[in-house]
C-alpha cells in the first residue's frame, strides 16, 4: 500500500486527528461566545464588510477601522456573507485555523529534526497564553497571519532542502505565502529573520547566493513594516498618545521578554489587559531584565559547544518574533498596557520546542527516566488544557471579559468604561455611571468615559451636566466623532438644534458612514423644518445602517 498508510504513518495522522480533536474540545467555552471588544469595528460596525465597494477600499484605501490587514479583513468578509452575526461560525474559523496551526508547527519542527516535535506542537495548541488569539475575534489576524507564517517556514525548509525535487517551486511557494501572512497581520515582517536562523539551525553557509534569495523576503517585510509604523504613529495617533525615549523603549522590550516567558512557564494571573508598567530610567531596578537579559545571552553563548544551536535559535527566535510588540516600536495599545497574551502566539514556539526537546531528549537518555518523564509531559498537557478551558470561558461575553479584568487589574479604567457601556446597554443607568466615575477617577483625562458618562447622565435627565461632560470630552479628544453626536444629544435635549445640527455635522465630517449621526441629523434638520434634507439624511443613515446578511 502507499506510503500514507504505512506504521510511522498512520501513527502521525492518529496523533493529527487527536491533536486537533483535544484542541478544539478545550476550546469548548469558546464555542458560542459572543463578539466582545474591537468586534465591533472588525465586524459587527465594520461597513467595509458590508458594502459594495468594501473589497476594493479594503485593499486599496485607508478606510480600514485599524492597521493595513487587506487579507484579514477579506476573510471577515467572506465570513460576514456567510453567517451575518453570528458569532459562532467567527469563532469556528479562529478554532480551525490555530489547529492548524498547532499541526504546522508539528510539521515545522519534524522537518528540522528538532525532538519532541509532537509534545510541542500539543503544549502549543493547548496553552492558555493562546487563548486570546483563538477566542477573541478580532484576533482572526493572529491566527491567520500565524498559518501562513508557517506555511512559509515548511516551503523555505523543503527548499533549502538538497534532496527535494522541484525546489523552486518551494521558493515560490514561500514567498507568496509570505505576502499573505504580510497582509494578514504586518507583525509577520520578522520571517526573514527566521528563513536565516533555519539555516544557521541546520548549520548551512550563508553565503551571498543565500542573502540574494532571501532578499526579496526582506523587502517585502521592509515595505509592509514601514507602512504599519506609518498607520500606527499618523493614523491611530501613538505620536500623540504614546511618548518613549529610546531608554525607555529599551527597558520595556527587556521586561517584557521576561515577562511572556513567565507566562508560559507559570501560566497564572492571565487578564485581557495587564496593569501598565511604570518606567523609571533613574531607578536601578528597571535595569533588572536588561541586566538579566545580558547574562543569560552570555550564559546561552558559552553553553552553546555542550547543547549546539537549538538553545541560541531559540533565544533568538523569540526575541526576533516579540520585536515589533516589544517596546521598540510604539504601537496604540502601548496607552494602557505594555504587553498582551496575543502578542507571543508565534514568538512562543520557539521557548516551547526547546523545552519539549529537552523533555523528549532526557527520556531518552535513560529507562529509567523514560515512563516519569513520559507521565509528566502528558500531566502538563492536563494542568495545560484545564486551564485553556477555564480561560476561554472569560471571553464568553462582554460583561465576563470585563468583570474579569477588574478582578485582576482593578487599576484598569478602560475596563471599568467598557463594563459601564455594557451596565448602560442593560438599562442599568445608575451602575453605568458608578463605572464612568470610577474609570475617570483612575484616567482623569479618559475622553471616551467622559462622553459616555455624559451620554448617561442625559438619560438620567442631567442635561447641563451632560454637556459639561462633552465639552470636556472633546477638549481632550476634539477628533473623536462619538463625542459630538452625545453632545449633539443633549444640544437637542435643550432644544438647541442649531447646536445639535453643528454637532452631527461636525462627526459626519470626522466619519461619513456614522449611520447613528446621519439619523440624529435628520431628525434635527426636521425639528427645524429642513424636511427635503431631512429626508436624504435618513435615506443615508439606512443605507450606512449594520444589517446582518442572510
Amino acid at each position: 500500500m502507499g506510503r500514507c498508510f504505512t506504521k510511522p504513518r498512520r501513527l502521525a495522522c492518529l496523533g493529527a486527528v487527536g491533536l486537533g480533536l483535544l484542541t478544539i474540545l478545550i476550546y469548548r467555552p469558546a464555542w458560542h461566545g459572543g463578539f466582545i471588544w474591537d468586534d465591533d469595528r472588525y465586524v459587527t460596525q465594520n461597513r467595509l464588510l458590508t458594502a459594495p465597494d468594501g473589497l476594493r477600499r479594503i485593499w486599496f484605501s485607508l478606510d480600514a477601522p485599524s492597521q493595513y490587514f487587506p487579507l484579514t479583513y477579506s476573510v471577515l468578509r467572506i465570513e460576514r456573507s456567510l453567517w451575518g452575526l453570528n458569532p459562532t461560525g467567527y469563532h469556528w474559523v479562529n478554532i480551525l485555523l490555530h489547529v492548524a496551526n498547532a499541526l504546522l508547527v508539528w510539521r515545522v519542527l519534524s522537518r528540522l529534526k528538532i525532538p519532541g516535535a509532537s509534545l510541542a506542537a500539543a503544549v502549543f495548541a493547548v496553552h492558555p497564553v493562546q487563548v486570546e488569539s483563538v477566542a477573541w475575534i478580532a484576533e482572526l489576524k493572529n491566527v491567520l497571519m500565524g498559518f501562513f507564517f508557517l506555511l512559509t517556514l515548511w516551503m523555505w525548509i523543503e527548499y533549502v532542502d538538497p534532496t527535494r525535487r522541484h525546489r523552486s517551486l518551494f521558493y515560490l511557494g514561500a514567498l507568496v505565502f509570505y505576502l499573505l501572512a504580510l497582509f494578514a497581520k504586518a507583525t509577520a515582517c520578522t520571517l526573514p529573520a527566521a528563513l536565516l536562523l533555519i539555516l544557521w539551525l541546520k548549520e548551512k553557509p550563508i553565503s551571498w547566493r543565500v542573502w540574494l534569495e532571501i532578499l526579496p523576503f526582506i523587502a517585502l517585510a521592509l515595505g509592509v513594516g514601514l507602512l504599519a509604523v506609518w498607520w500606527e504613529k499618523y493614523h491611530q495617533g501613538t505620536r500623540v498618545l504614546v511618548s518613549l525615549t529610546p531608554i525607555e523603549r529599551v527597558l520595556v522590550a527587556s521586561r517584557a521578554v521576561w515577562f511572556y516567558l513567565s507566562k508560559l512557564f507559570w501560566p497564572s494571573d492571565l487578564i485581557f489587559i495587564y496593569p501598565q508598567w511604570k518606567i523609571d530610567p533613574g531607578s536601578a531596578v528597571a535595569y533588572i531584565g536588561l541586566i538579566a537579559a545580558a547574562a543569560t545571552a552570555a550564559v546561552i553563548y558559552f553553553a552553546h559547544r555542550f547543547f549546539g544551536r537549538g538553545i541560541e535559535v531559540a533565544a533568538l527566535f523569540l526575541l526576533a518574533t516579540l520585536a515589533p510588540v516589544a517596546g521598540f516600536v510604539m504601537l496604540y495599545t502601548f496607552r494602557y498596557t505594555f504587553v498582551a497574551d496575543h502578542y507571543q502566539y508565534l514568538a512562543s514556539i520557539g521557548p516551547i520546542a526547546l523545552a519539549s526537546a529537552g523533555l523528549v531528549t532526557l527520556s531518552r537518555s535513560s529507562k529509567t527516566l523514560q515512563w516519569p518523564v513520559v507521565a509528566g509531559g502528558f500531566a502538563i498537557l492536563i494542568c495545560l488544557g484545564l486551564l485553556t478551558w477555564r480561560q476561554s470561558a472569560t471571553y464568553r461575553d462582554l460583561e465576563t471579559l470585563w468583570r474579569t479584568t477588574i478582578a485582576k487589574n482593578p487599576s484598569c479604567w478602560m475596563a471599568y468604561n467598557n463594563l459601564g457601556v455594557v451596565q448602560f446597554q442593560k438599562g442599568d443607568l445608575d451602575d453605568a455611571i458608578e463605572k464612568y466615575e470610577q474609570s475617570l477617577r483612575l484616567n482623569p483625562d479618559y475622553a471616551e468615559a467622559r462622553y459616555n458618562l455624559g451620554s448617561a447622565l442625559l438619560q438620567k435627565g442631567k442635561i447641563d451636566d451632560a454637556i459639561a461632560q462633552c465639552q470636556k470630552a472633546l477638549e481632550l479628544g476634539p477628533n473623536d466623532p462619538d463625542a459630538h453626536v452625545v453632545l449633539g444629544n443633549a444640544f437637542m435635549a435643550r432644544r438647541d438644534i442649531d447646536g445639535a445640527i453643528s454637532q452631527y455635522t461636525q462627526a459626519l465630517a470626522l466619519r461619513a458612514e456614522d449611520s447613528n449621526a446621519h439619523y440624529n441629523l435628520a431628525t434635527a434638520l426636521r425639528e427645524k423644518g429642513e424636511f427635503e434634507q431631512a429626508g436624504r439624511e435618513y435615506q443615508k443613515a439606512r443605507e450606512f445602517e449594520p444589517r446582518e446578511e442572510r
